[in-house]
């Protein structure tokens, strides 16, 4: 029971990385895999969650066993490993946040027959209201909120799923044909899934920044013991919804011979308006609390994170620039991605498309090298060896580098040839 109470008061890193992970991959990537090709789908899932699970966790090692974040154990390696990671989030900056807003604003007006505004002044006034409370409610607003959506997503997924399980599989069409994994089109959607799935390997930099604002809160610094379980608490979470949004695509759209929409916004509002024919018009509500809780805390999160890495890299890449180090830093850098990612919206968005495949294709590139940096990090000089990983979880990490790094290989050769 001590250890319980102990485990829940330092409960804030995995529950943010967990309402950070479960945005489109889940929602969107997770659902089509079970609708397209059925249960199958599991195995990418978990394999996807095993294998990048090192790279995650070390975030939360190096940060906790030595109080800095993970931006300054690339710095301590070397600027040139710095200067990569700052490559990966400054794509991120100009991307994922106006990605993750559009699909939220769109997600919203679908969901709530909001018409009278577009999506771009949708997506303005959650940039105007999640900023707010990002900068007002700092870190522990963000944790003790996102404590409580997680709680509400959790509920609302677990009945939507026990509803679409006890209703059963949905009729199959009788000229359906489950399509090939292995072609050309599966190939594409496996390395979409299993790029996204739990997260990007950057987001390993996040995690530790919300570590680092995690011990500022408590007055006795955590065990590395501890500290690994709450992040594990998160992980596996992530992991189980996933699963989740997949058996609900599997329960309610595979063989059905449905056309999905290759648009996330599109396709969220299809699966909640095919999910209430399934169950009955009265299930609308979970279904639709689960498909925004999943993209608002998602949004918040990234939006968050991205702030707070930015601020850290830039003050490590410039030490003697006192404006990185000012008290109003993250609120400053808050608005500033706030209106740098609605420009984008505004400007590109009929490029948005072009923009993320982008971030995709720089993401998941450099992922075995982010990996490889995560390692060289923790088995440096800064972690004393009774803290550094056990010779199992080295060879998973070794194990997920050489996954990611096939992943990497399959997917330019896909791109470019």
């Amino acid at each position: 029971m001590t250890q319980l109470k102990a485990l829940i008061k330092v409960l804030g890193p995995g529950l943010l990385f967990a309402s950070m992970a479960i945005g489109t991959s889940h929602l969107v990537l997770s659902t089509k895999a079970g609708a397209q090709y059925g249960w199958i789908m599991v195995i990418p899932i978990v394999l996807a969650n095993l294998l990048k699970y090192p790279f995650f966790e070390f975030g939360v090692r190096y940060t906790t066993v030595t109080e800095r974040s993970l931006v300054e154990g690339y710095l301590n390696l070397g600027k040139t490993y710095l200067w990569i990671y700052a490559f990966v989030t400054l794509i991120s900056t100009f991307t994922i946040l106006a990605a993750l807003y559009v699909v939220t604003a769109g997600l919203f007006m679908n969901l709530f027959q909001i018409t009278s505004m577009g999506a771009g002044g949708i997506a303005l006034c959650l940039f105007i209201f999640i900023s707010l409370l990002l900068i007002i409610g700092k870190y522990k607003f963000l944790e003790n909120s996102l404590k409580a959506v997680i709680t509400i997503l959790f509920v609302a997924l677990l009945v939507t799923t026990v509803l679409v399980i006890q209703k059963g599989p949905a009729p199959s069409a009788e000229s359906y044909q489950r399509p090939e994994i292995f072609n050309e089109v599966g190939i594409l959607f496996l390395i979409g899934l299993i790029g996204w799935m739990p997260t990007a390997v950057e987001a390993s930099g996040w995690v530790s920044m919300w570590n680092m604002e995690n011990l500022k809160t408590m007055k006795d610094k955590p065990s590395l013991k501890l500290a690994l379980q709450e992040f594990n608490v998160g992980y596996i979470l992530t992991a189980i919804l996933a699963v989740f949004f997949l058996i609900i695509g599997w329960m309610t759209l595979y063989g059905t011979g449905t056309e999905l929409s290759g648009s996330a916004v599109v396709f969220a509002d299809q699966l909640v308006n095919l999910f209430t024919v399934h169950i009955g018009d009265w299930a609308y509500l979970f279904i639709a609390v689960a498909a925004f809780a999943t993209m608002f805390s998602t949004c918040m999160t990234a939006h968050d994170a991205v702030s707070r890495v930015s601020v850290d890299v830039l003050a490590k890449l410039y030490p003697n620039a006192g404006a990185f180090k000012n008290k109003n830093a993250f609120a400053i850098t808050v608005i500033i991605m706030a209106i740098i990612n609605w420009l984008v919206i505004k400007v590109f968005s009929a490029n948005m498309a072009s923009l993320v495949s982008l971030a995709t294709f720089v993401s998941f590139v450099l992922a075995p090298l982010l990996g490889w940096m995560n390692l060289k990090t923790v088995m440096g000089n800064d972690i004393p060896g009774i803290h550094k990983p056990k010779i199992g979880l080295q060879i998973l990490t070794w194990c997920g580098m050489v996954f990611l790094s096939l992943f990497a290989l399959y997917y330019c050769w896909m791109i470019w040839f």
